[in-house]
């Protein structure tokens, strides 16, 4: 058992690190920022934050709504939260490319990216220990409109993240509107290619991988 939770704890991280590199991309691309750094641009913007801690503040008010969303927080939670943002700050640090200045070449650049995050996106919720905050919403959302598929309820949450961003006078570029549904068309495209389906994936909270390192599971 502990085996089995360790090695779900590596795939986790495995998959953060792939999901990692896919938001590299997507800075490096350098077209304009994403929704939700749109958000926290324009949270900064009306606030004493700075950029930083307004993703922060961010962060944290997505927390609360996954929770109201009766989402649950897991080691997986944890491990995105410790591990995501020094992943791609590797990556941006090890980069030796110049900065790109194509706008086209920054668009292909930038659905490869995609494709990297839902790629990573994939492996580490296969760990069944819980999502990230925005990823636990996307999520959230997605089991309450069935109907629509997980790579539209993307777009949808991204398009209204958008709208919050722009209202608030957040940078919006092309690279903010290609992303925007960008990542969702990719996310379902990807999705359908490996048959996987984030909504049916059955997430184990802290406290039941903690029964279970504890041989308490009923196993």
């Amino acid at each position: 058992m502990r085996k089995r939770i360790a090695l779900q704890w590596l795939r986790i991280a495995a998959g953060l690190l792939v999901f990692a590199f896919g938001v590299h991309l997507t800075i490096f691309a350098n077209i304009g920022l994403a929704p939700w750094d749109c958000l926290g641009m324009g949270v900064s913007k009306h606030t004493p934050l700075n950029y930083g801690l307004s993703m922060t503040l961010i962060a944290v008010a997505v927390l609360i709504v996954d929770l109201l969303l009766k989402e649950r927080i897991g080691f997986g939670t944890v491990i995105d939260a410790l591990l995501t943002g020094n992943f791609v700050q590797m990556f941006n640090d090890l980069n030796p490319l110049p900065e790109n200045g194509s706008l086209w070449l920054g668009i292909v650049i930038m659905l490869a990216g995609f494709v990297f995050m839902a790629l990573g996106m994939w492996i580490y919720m296969l760990g069944g220990q819980c999502c990230g905050p925005r990823d636990s919403l996307l999520v959230g959302l997605g089991k309450r409109l069935r109907r629509l598929p997980i790579g539209l309820v993307e777009i949808l949450l991204w398009a209204a993240v958008l709208l919050a961003g722009w209202l608030l006078g957040g940078p919006v570029g092309i690279g903010t509107l290609i992303s925007t549904v960008g990542a969702g068309a990719v996310m379902q495209l990807v999705y359908h290619l490996v048959r996987f389906e984030p909504r049916d994936v059955r997430h184990r909270d802290i406290p039941e991988v903690i029964r279970e390192l504890a041989g308490k599971d009923g196993t």
